[in-house]
């Protein structure tokens, strides 16, 4: 259907008539925006709630029969999972306060999410984080103190990415996804039997190679899930001021499926990314995977949340606990005692002496070594400014 243009199709007004038309223009805008998202009713796969209760019902029927074989030990597992990143994200921030890391990207609160989908995967599945996927990182088996390298500034990285299937933590915001599209294209072609995984946040979600993303793995039915942990805050801009519709339904104009699942509760997000990651080992396509979650800290160590964010809304959700709500389950259904959290209150208390010890050893790097594996076969320019550089260091140590 074709819209004429307005101005072609009516005479001119004045500018009295124009103006008055303007104000009552303006004054319907808000209520027709209220009523186009009103209309939007979001739907949120949950298997377990705030207070640790099984639920049941239409929403997770789908969902549900994919985490049919997990057991009590299994839960455990996820539990100690979760507490465990989560001590290691609260030493690496300690550490920062410190001095002993540059900066670094707090996961409180979305333990949950990274656990739940980080056990979903294969070995053959291939990851591509952003840099708060310290929990993903967990589940793969990159040493945790490998990932504190890079924002101490003595590494790259720090661990070869094919050894987990793990890929370099991204730092260019949406960027990963493109990657991920393209490696699962490259596996399509393969015909290998595994699945693709992109992680990134809501503030990601607005920038223009995810939109590629979506676009290229739709057209040619990549095996890859998009996994978007919304946790309602792109830094200081609430999702309110992001998107018009919930950010799961994007998927549907791209033409692949979306869902919204529980952020928070680590059973429906390991659920539906086994679903998701199904249906790519299938040949059925992408999938967008919308975690709805919350950030509780701040969006990095040189942000300040009480700047942009009401204290009522994280006491709010300080009550959806990830590992409270999966403690709560344990103990309700006797699927653990207090022994099993005490001996993994140990346990956690030690890893996070290990991590800090050996942050506060990791040798500095070669000054010269930023010169190396730039061309593959040297270069004379970069010869040329190796020398000056050296000679620039030479001249304190000649006490110049």
């Amino acid at each position: 259907m074709t819209v004429e243009s307005t101005a072609a199709r009516k005479p001119r007004r004045s500018s009295g008539t124009k103006r008055a038309a303007g104000a009552a223009n303006a004054a319907a805008k808000p209520a027709a925006a209220t009523a186009q998202t009103q209309d939007v009713v979001p739907q949120l796969v949950q298997l377990l709630t705030p207070e640790g209760d099984r639920v049941e019902n239409a929403e997770n029927a789908e969902f549900a029969p994919f985490v049919a074989d997990i057991t009590t030990e299994d839960l455990r597992g996820l539990y100690r999972d979760m507490v465990m990143t989560r001590r290691f994200d609260g030493e690496a921030t300690a550490l920062q306060r410190q001095g002993e890391l540059g900066l670094w990207a707090s996961l409180l609160g979305q333990e949950a999410a990274q656990i739940g989908s980080g056990r979903a995967l294969n070995d053959e599945d291939y990851v591509f984080p952003t840099y708060r996927e310290h929990g993903v990182a967990w589940c793969r088996g990159v040493d945790p103190t490998n990932l504190l390298g890079m924002f101490r500034g003595v590494n790259h990285g720090g661990w070869d990415p094919n050894t987990n299937n793990f890929h370099l933590y991204t730092i260019v915001i949406g960027s990963q996804t493109l990657h991920a599209t393209g490696y699962a294209m490259g596996v399509a072609k393969d015909g290998a039997d595994s699945a693709v995984i992109a992680y990134f946040g809501d503030g990601a979600s607005s920038q223009g190679d995810v939109a590629e993303a979506f676009t290229f793995s739709a057209v040619y039915n990549s095996p890859v899930v998009f996994f978007c942990q919304n946790n309602q805050w792109a830094i200081s801009e609430p999702t309110e001021r992001q998107m018009r519709v919930p950010l799961y339904q994007r998927a549907q104009g791209f033409g692949f499926p979306g869902v919204r699942v529980d952020g928070n509760d680590v059973l429906a997000c390991l659920a539906v990314t086994r679903w998701a990651l199904d249906r790519a080992r299938r040949g059925e396509g992408p999938t967008l995977v919308e975690a709805f979650t919350y950030r509780m800290g701040a969006h990095t160590t040189s942000d300040d949340p009480t700047k942009y964010r009401r204290d009522e809304e994280t006491a709010a959700w300080e009550a959806k606990d990830p590992i409270l709500r999966l403690k709560a389950h344990l103990l309700a259904t006797g699927g653990a005692d207090e022994a099993f959290f005490t001996e993994l209150e140990a346990e956690s208390e030690a890893m996070g002496k290990r991590v800090r010890e050996a942050v506060r050893a990791m040798p500095d790097p070669d000054t010269m070594a930023i010169f190396e594996n730039v061309y593959a076969d040297g270069h004379a320019l970069v010869d040329e400014e190796r020398a000056q550089f050296a000679a620039y260091l030479a001249s304190f140590e000649e006490g110049h």
